[in-house]
């Protein structure tokens, strides 16, 4: 579960929070009232997206590269639907 995944966090303006998903991991997606909680549950919800794709002989995608990251965490600012 160390693999690095590259994660979006968006502003859940109709909702209130966030919404965080994994763009290589299809699914891979929850949300948080705030940007801690939500960073939070992506950490479960990548842990058991991958438990579950490994049980039902799922394919995992591997990550994208990484090395263009700046690593840096980039919200963005709209609407979710």
């Amino acid at each position: 579960m160390a693999i690095s995944y590259r994660m979006e966090i968006v502003e859940d303006k109709g909702g209130g929070g966030f919404v965080v998903f994994y763009p290589d991991l299809p699914g891979g997606i929850t949300c948080g009232q705030t940007v801690e909680d939500a960073v939070a549950n992506a950490a479960d919800a990548k842990r058991a997206w991958i438990e579950a794709a490994l049980e039902e002989g799922i394919e995992i995608n591997e990550p994208n590269s990484l090395e263009d990251s700046s690593g840096q965490i980039k919200m963005k600012n709209t609407a979710w639907y």
